[in-house]
């Protein structure tokens, strides 16, 4: 079983960054896809990124294209999550998910095996 924790969230300005970490344990490879999710108060959750196992491809919201980066580093068994150019609109828990596939990502969050607990964004105006 895959276990995922997510750190890195945090209180920024508008227009600042912050990179999201999603540790993975559990398994000694990293043949899993992952996605970042958001879920804002009172609102449901949606896809941000997903990447394959290997990195290279990668997908995104039209919400955060252009100002999200994901990105993952097999060795350490870690994805990223780059945020930059922070709108109000980006406060949310930011929620990493996992399916053991290769080569194959999805946005659908019912595609995901494994979730992590989330970490709090908070873009203040």
């Amino acid at each position: 079983q895959l276990q995922l924790v997510e750190s890195g969230g945090g209180l920024v300005q508008a227009g600042g960054s912050l990179r999201l970490s999603c540790a993975a344990s559990g398994r000694t490879s990293s043949n899993y896809s992952l996605c970042w999710f958001r879920q804002a108060p009172g609102k449901e959750r949606e896809s941000v990124a997903a990447i394959t196992s290997s990195g290279i491809n990668t997908i995104y919201a039209a919400a955060v294209k252009g100002r999200f980066t994901i990105s993952r580093d097999n060795a350490k068994n870690t994805v990223y999550l780059q945020m930059t150019s922070l709108k109000p609109e980006d406060t949310a828990n930011y929620y990493c998910a996992a399916r053991e596939i290769t080569a194959a990502f999805s946005m659908s969050p019912k595609w995901y095996e494994y979730w992590g607990q989330g970490t709090q964004v908070i873009v203040s105006s």
